[in-house]
């Protein structure tokens, strides 16, 4: 049996892996670099982060992108990236810590002030990573959750919305239902379905406008519920004309 050739996205976010391998390769953290060993790890683990490309095991990977206290995050970030992005798009990020933080890491890392060859490798991998998962029924990590991770890590949501916009087709439209049902409850609420580093207002008022009015037809179309699509018009009402309506689900916040 011949085997399918992979699809297009899949090569891009390839290459996008293999461009964070090269570009990174022979990083290391700061020599001086430190962190308590009550709360993040010993001595020997410390060392092996001054060490280049040294795999690490799961757990000291996890430990490290998630400190938000290295006195230069940047170098730590630079240091662990190749291994923490095929983590990541393996989807082999504990649940419990949510994509948003792993975006947070990005962030703290300030990836966007580093050289233009490395920021540009940076970017890459995440444009390719969602481009993938929108092309992809069978995503390692749901479309809501890496929006929310490439919203915290490039501190703007517009052009992913713009991308999942653009792209059409059965996966990205089912993934828009899972995403929207996700989001519902909270955003009626007036919430992000997310922590935000800054601006959550701000991101919340895109998000359903984008729902609003581009969400909406898009899910009709594809044959969404009844009662997903009240609940995306009812993010287009304020006050009481959002919870007096007939179809206001009776959510208590």
């Amino acid at each position: 049996m011949t085997q399918s050739a992979p699809h297009p996205a899949r090569i891009r976010l390839d290459a996008a892996l293999d461009g964070l391998a090269v570009t990174f390769r022979g990083m290391t953290a700061h020599p001086d670099e430190h962190n308590c060993e009550c709360h993040w790890g010993s001595a020997q683990e410390l060392a092996q982060l001054k060490v280049p490309d040294k795999e690490l095991d799961p757990d000291l990977l996890q430990r490290t992108w998630r400190a938000p206290d290295w006195s230069d995050h940047s170098s730590v970030l630079r240091r662990i990236l190749p291994q923490f992005a095929r983590a990541l798009v393996g989807g082999h990020i504990d649940p419990f810590d949510g994509t948003d933080e792993a975006g947070r890491s990005f962030a703290r890392g300030h990836w966007q002030q580093w050289p233009a060859e490395q920021a540009a490798a940076v970017r890459e991998f995440l444009e390719a990573w969602w481009a993938h998962t929108l092309t992809d029924p069978a995503r390692a990590v749901p479309a809501h959750e890496l929006l929310a991770l490439n919203v915290e890590a490039s501190a703007t949501l517009g052009p992913w919305l713009a991308l999942w916009e653009a792209q059409t087709g059965t996966p990205a439209d089912q993934h828009l239902a899972e995403a929207a049902a996700r989001w519902e409850r909270d955003l009626l609420g007036d919430e992000l379905p997310w922590h935000a580093w800054e601006n959550e207002e701000a991101k919340c008022a895109e998000l359903t406008a984008w729902l609003v009015g581009h969400a909406q037809s898009r899910l009709a179309a594809h044959g969404a519920s009844d009662e997903l699509l009240h609940r995306i018009r009812l993010l287009g009402l304020t006050g009481p004309d959002r919870w007096e309506d007939p179809h206001w689900p009776g959510h208590r916040y």
